[in-house]
């Protein structure tokens, strides 16, 4: 739904840029920011953020970073918040990124709880962005469920992220073939459809395997609409933009959230030691409830 400028504000809408983000309105964007998705933006951040608000701006015919912070804050649908969100956030991804993990799920983890999952595992990769991660996931489980002949019906991934334009790629499922040059051949054949005419130099995930993973988009820092329900979590390389309190505070919504016995991975750059919570290192970057 397209939104209005605030009363008494006139749009520009032919002007080579808009004005340079100032501190002042710096302060304002980074509180809100904050106060909405927990990320903490350092003040070395500001050009950053000013090139990202910028382009959103030019679209709107928005010139001052003030009137656009009004703009955001008086949208009552809370649309130009989720496009600001999309335009700060940071979404670098790829397949079988951090490998480490996807062996301890197989060598470890799924043996112990296929044996005691009687409706199945289910799974939530909690910053999924553009659907690598959650898709590795769905290839590793089908791949191990093939390999003890128990079928592909014994898991579900529920992925979610807080940015709508990585979620839309995410559930289109269609990637650049340089995007899958980490899966393994077998199973790129196995998972994913080569394009072709049109769709040529990109490859398409497959249907059978897409209908383990549900897509969705979740504010980390909103209440969960689960509790007690997953063997595994994902929530890799999203906590090192939060600060302390923040990253707490989640935590321990994430152990709400699993199962008892349950796992939570994160990211090879991230640690929760210094946290307060009631997981069991048991890897690198992973833990047991």
């Amino acid at each position: 739904m397209p939104v209005s400028l605030p009363a008494g504000k006139k749009g520009f809408f032919s002007f080579e840029g808009v004005e340079k983000l100032g501190d002042r309105e710096f302060a304002l964007f980074s509180s809100l920011i904050y106060e909405k998705v927990g990320i903490y933006l350092k003040p070395e951040k500001k050009e950053l953020l000013n090139a990202r608000l910028s382009k959103r701006m030019r679209a709107l015919g928005v010139r001052n970073f003030k009137d656009y912070y009004e703009l955001v804050v008086a949208d009552r649908s809370g649309s130009e918040l989720v496009l600001l969100i999309d335009a700060v956030s940071t979404n670098f991804t790829s397949f079988f990124r951090e490998k480490a993990h996807f062996d301890f799920l197989v060598e470890k983890v799924l043996p112990e709880l296929s044996t005691r999952a009687s409706e199945g595992v289910k799974l939530w990769s909690a910053a999924c962005s553009s659907g690598e991660e959650p898709y590795t996931l769905a290839m590793v489980l089908e791949e191990y469920f093939r390999s003890r002949g128990s079928g592909s019906s014994g898991f579900n991934i529920q992925a979610t992220d807080i940015s709508t334009k990585v979620l839309a790629t995410a559930d289109k499922g269609v990637y650049p073939e340089e995007r899958v040059r980490t899966v393994p051949p077998e199973m790129l054949k196995r998972y994913f459809q080569k394009g072709v005419g049109r769709s040529s130099g990109y490859v398409k995930v497959k249907d059978p395997l897409k209908q383990h993973v549900e897509f969705r988009r979740l504010n980390l820092m909103e209440d969960f609409p689960w509790k007690n329900g997953f063997e595994i979590i994902f929530c890799r390389n999203v906590m090192i933009y939060f600060d302390r309190d923040t990253q707490e505070r989640l935590v321990k919504k994430f152990y709400d959230s699993l199962v008892p016995g349950g796992y939570l991975f994160i990211g090879h750059s991230e640690s929760i030691s210094r946290l307060d919570h009631g997981f069991k290192q048991v890897a690198a970057t992973a833990y047991r409830k």
